[in-house]
């Protein structure tokens, strides 16, 4: 969601250091942005819109070396110039992460203290707060932090400059994520590793209550009793060009076109050999019962999962929204397993989930992208995907990695079960490694991808269809489809048409169906030749060896063969590239869609 950016260093041009710093987070999502910095004075710029419009307002020739920026994504208040980041009250500057839950109560507080706000924002709010207790001329700028985080509750992550010191950007966090790059005369903070990596790969993780003081000479880091701690340094493992489009015209094609690499990555780093995949896997054996918990596209790969392993280890699998089921009553034991699925590890209801399961001492697993992050710290064990950064808002890459990290936690239930062989392990792992040269191949058939989004772009409304995980996947390709070419479209279980759906179907209606599985493919058909028959005019994804003569099909994408436990790694990419080339024939903001945030940090 909303994106935060801190310097204090040695580069002098501190506006446009802080432009560049929010520039590497727009993909985040926002709706206004602003920048304050240190002359004599704390100085603030900020408006509605895109950076360019902030970029136009900035002096170039102006001298300074500490400032905070940040990037809005309206939740208290509309989207207006009064109501982005940076705010301040009294002696007191911040930028703020998050949602105070209690700030109507504490507003009323201030308000008797004879502050008065101009702002919607729950964050003029917490800059008020802060200069309030800073008023009392009791404690140090570190303890009027500390104090402050007594009156709160919800979540933030704070870039904070007072006036009295104006060479110092202190910054804290709670349940919203904020990391510490260190470098060389130069140390920053960010709300993702990606707005550090033009400066240093070197960063430090908070921890709840952190308090952290920056200044030129170094960073300073207390725990919430106010103890200088010692934290580990991490390194980022993916490099400044993997940010940038290298020649593609959006992020989100350049990422469709990484899942060979990402994927053949992710392959190498747990299937080195039989030996090391059981090793690298964890011991699932105890475990009866299994909950998924994710939200959007990954909560879609959970299904996936559920399909993969109720079907082939026959264990029972729930798949759940997380803001749904942090808030329901459980019912699970200490045989069952909680699989939390988020690219950032930092999905705000996928942490709550995570926090109830360990609060009721049930076994967690995180998948997550992010090493370090919040899922992965508390999760009891995590397994990492590969995908490296992901820009675009819509995921595409760390999507198809999530299943297929879901087909190997399968096939270490099926080995621990003895529902399978060591010879079949083998040839289904070999047959893994070729999948990234397969996805290749399906990607090189982009020019099929295009003739089919210039067939039903200017539609508008799209239905996809299939049946067992067909229609898992269909999920998630209609869910692409909407968030970047915002083309309604509906996934629908095939054989549920009868059922009410079909009434949607009308003359030159686009129905993508999905069909894969040998055994349900003869009851798909028959589904299609009922929606071909109200005029719908049917594009059929469907595999090697199914492939036929469909004369009643309009266009047609026939995967390469592969042993079908792994189709669903091939079935995805076309759906992506064929959302992706919709959206650019309707002219949309492919990598920052409206209303949308690649990290979604809060309830």
């Amino acid at each position: 969601m909303c994106g935060i950016f801190g310097y204090v260093g040695k580069k002098v041009n501190i506006e446009r250091v802080l432009i560049d710093g929010l520039k590497t987070l727009e993909y985040r999502g926002y709706d206004s942005a602003g920048i304050a910095f240190v002359t004599d004075k704390v100085e603030i710029l900020k408006t509605t819109g895109k950076i360019s419009a902030l970029e136009n307002m900035i002096d170039e020739d102006l001298l300074s070396n500490i400032g905070i920026a940040h990037t809005r994504w309206a939740t208290h208040g509309n989207a207006t110039t009064i109501n982005a980041h940076p705010h301040r009250s009294g002696s007191v500057t911040i930028i703020h992460n998050g949602i105070i839950e209690n700030y109507l109560e504490l507003k009323e507080m201030l308000i008797k203290e004879g502050y008065s706000f101009v702002s919607e924002t729950d964050t003029e709010i917490v800059a008020a707060l802060l200069d309030y207790l800073k008023s009392k001329d009791i404690w140090s700028n570190l303890e009027v932090i500390k104090e402050m985080s007594s009156y709160i509750k919800g979540s933030y992550a704070l870039g904070i400059i007072f006036d009295d010191e104006l060479d110092t950007l202190y910054a804290t966090r709670k349940d919203s994520p904020l990391i510490i790059g260190v470098g060389e005369e130069e140390n920053l903070i960010a709300s993702d590793v990606a707005a550090i990596i033009n400066f240093t790969k070197n960063y430090f993780l908070l921890n709840n209550y952190d308090i952290v003081k920056i200044t030129n000479n170094g960073v300073d880091i207390y725990n919430e009793n106010l103890e200088p701690i010692r934290k580990n340094i991490n390194t980022v493992y993916w490099n400044v060009e993997e940010a940038e489009k290298n020649g593609f015209p959006h992020f989100m094609l350049k990422e469709i076109y990484e899942e060979g690499k990402v994927l053949k990555d992710t392959i190498n780093e747990y299937v080195e050999s039989i030996d090391s995949f059981i090793n690298k896997m964890p011991d699932f054996s105890k475990y009866d019962n299994i909950h998924i918990v994710a939200c959007g596209s990954a909560m879609h790969a959970g299904l996936i999962g559920k399909h993969l392993i109720e079907n082939y280890a026959g264990i029972k699998v729930d798949v759940e929204i997380a803001s749904e089921y942090r808030y329901k009553k459980e019912f699970y034991n200490d045989k069952t397993l909680v699989i939390l699925i988020s690219q950032s590890g930092e999905t705000a209801d996928t942490i709550a989930s995570l926090r109830k399961a360990n609060e009721d001492g049930i076994d967690t697993l995180g998948i997550v992208n992010v090493v370090g992050s919040t899922i992965a710290r508390e999760s009891k064990n995590v397994l990492y995907i590969r995908a490296g950064v992901e820009i675009a808002v819509a995921t595409t890459k760390a999507y198809l990695l999530q299943v297929a990290m879901l087909e190997l936690i399968n096939l270490k239930l099926m080995l621990e079960r003895n529902l399978i062989t060591g010879e079949r392990l083998q040839e289904l792992l070999q047959s893994l490694s070729t999948v990234p040269k397969l996805i290749d191949e399906v990607i090189a058939k982009d020019k099929n991808y295009i003739d089919i989004a210039k067939y039903i772009y200017e539609d508008k409304d799209l239905f996809y269809i299939g049946r067992g995980i067909d229609y898992a996947i269909s999920l998630e390709g209609s869910l692409k489809l909407k968030e970047i070419s915002y083309m309604h479209s509906e996934a629908y279980q095939a054989g549920e048409l009868k059922h009410g759906t079909i009434s949607l179907i009308e003359e030159g209606t686009p129905v993508i169906a999905i069909m894969t599985d040998p055994e349900l493919s003869l009851k798909t058909i028959s589904n299609i030749k009922e929606v071909v028959a109200r005029g719908a005019k049917v594009i059929l994804i469907t595999t090697n060896e199914l492939d036929g003569d469909y004369d009643f099909i309009d266009q047609k994408v026939v995967l390469p063969k592969v042993d079908n436990y792994l189709v669903p790694l091939l079935t995805v990419v076309p759906l992506q590239l064929i959302a992706y080339h919709v959206a650019d024939l309707r002219k949309c903001d492919i990598d920052k869609p409206r209303n949308l945030a690649k990290s979604v940090t809060v309830e």
